[in-house]
């Protein structure tokens, strides 16, 4: 019989997949046979037929696992699902589906990893909150919550309610995303805190700020815009963003290095600025890693003739700038299969922070 984790969370994008595809390689060395299966999957992409979450498809290519990809993302939850479900009930044995599929991959592996979705209470509204998916699987949880002392043990304590009322038990627990600069003194108060609510800590993630930095493919991608330009920094990490809302001279004494500007696109003189720079005309030692046309407002030929030449990567959205900009900044990076250089940092990451050997033998 396959032994089992449940990875939870506080709260959503905590990391979750990070520590699952962190713990996944690490724990490769010890188990030889590891599946995956992400029971309920919010955001998901059309695979082979199935509806399958995004994250399943991810751990499936990184690691090249063999389960049935359906197996590992057995309920996708698509628009509308939710005002069925309350205004029909259940069209689908969603419980049984979940329990047949996790049954199927534990047959042909050593070790199955589970990811939650969200916080224990998510999914309450289906009957199926994280805690009680795991009761229905029979598996302890990893409990994960991010940043600061108090704030992590609060989260933890609130989330453990709700899984000990299913009668679940936590194996151990891990915070995630603590600052560089604060890590040797939150991580020794936060271990103690938890530790004295009786609960094991299995490490402490620093903040690696690269994680959270998309590039201009992925804003595209995520925020469903149009590409005007495709230019050659469309893969460049966006790691900052500057509403171009004032003259040219006092805009560029906040350019950083791969910068994101956002201008309406009657801005000729900002455009000529952006191009200058990006085709080394000037002395900055700085670069765009691109445009963001706001307003729908089409450049006019003189500006798309410089935005070509300078190879500038160039979005354009109906949006106006203010609102652009605010879901750009509030948008959640997902990690994909092609990054690599991300991919090799959580590894790396989880390898000298977890202490895997606690995690091992927690495990039932």
């Amino acid at each position: 019989m396959a032994k089992k984790i449940f990875i939870a969370a506080t709260m959503q994008n905590d990391g979750k997949t990070t520590v699952s595809l962190g713990l996944i390689a690490a724990l490769k060395k010890r188990f030889k046979r590891i599946g995956f299966i992400k029971p309920i999957g919010q955001r998901y992409l059309v695979e082979q037929g199935y509806k399958v979450d995004e994250d399943s498809i991810l751990i499936e290519e990184v690691f090249g696992i063999k389960c049935n990809i359906k197996d590992m993302s057995p309920i996708a939850i698509e628009r509308g699902f939710t005002e069925r479900f309350i205004e029909k009930g259940a069209e689908e044995d969603h419980a049984g589906q979940i329990a047949d599929a996790c049954e199927r991959i534990s047959r042909d592996n050593d070790l199955v990893i589970i990811e939650g979705t969200g916080h224990a209470g998510v999914g309450s509204v289906l009957n199926l909150s994280n805690a009680a998916v795991a009761k229905l699987l029979g598996a302890d949880v990893l409990l994960i919550s991010s940043g600061g002392v108090g704030k992590p043990i609060d989260e933890i304590m609130l989330n453990k309610a709700l899984f000990d009322k299913e009668g679940v038990n936590i194996a151990g627990v891990m915070v995630n995303k603590v600052r560089p600069e604060k890590y040797d003194r939150i991580s020794t108060l936060v271990k103690k805190g938890l530790e004295q609510k009786g609960l094991s800590v299995f490490g402490v993630l620093p903040y690696q700020k690269i994680l959270d930095i998309p590039t201009m493919r992925e804003i595209k991608e995520e925020l469903r815009i149009q590409t005007l330009f495709e230019g050659n920094s469309f893969d460049k990490p966006v790691e900052n963003v500057l509403i171009g809302a004032m003259n040219v001279k006092d805009a560029m004494q906040f350019v950083r290095n791969n910068t994101l500007m956002i201008i309406p696109g009657d801005r000729e003189d900002m455009i000529a600025a952006v191009c200058s720079i990006q085709s080394g005309k000037t002395k900055k030692d700085y670069s765009f890693s691109g445009l963001i046309i706001s307003g729908g407002i089409m450049p006019d030929k003189g500006s798309m003739e410089r935005l070509i030449k300078s190879n500038v990567s160039v979005l354009i959205t109906k949006e106006d700038t203010y609102k652009i900009a605010s879901r750009v900044h509030s948008m959640v990076v997902k990690l994909k299969p092609q990054d690599t250089e991300k991919i090799k940092i959580i590894v790396d990451m989880v390898e000298k922070c977890i202490d895997i050997d606690k995690v091992i033998a927690s495990l039932k």
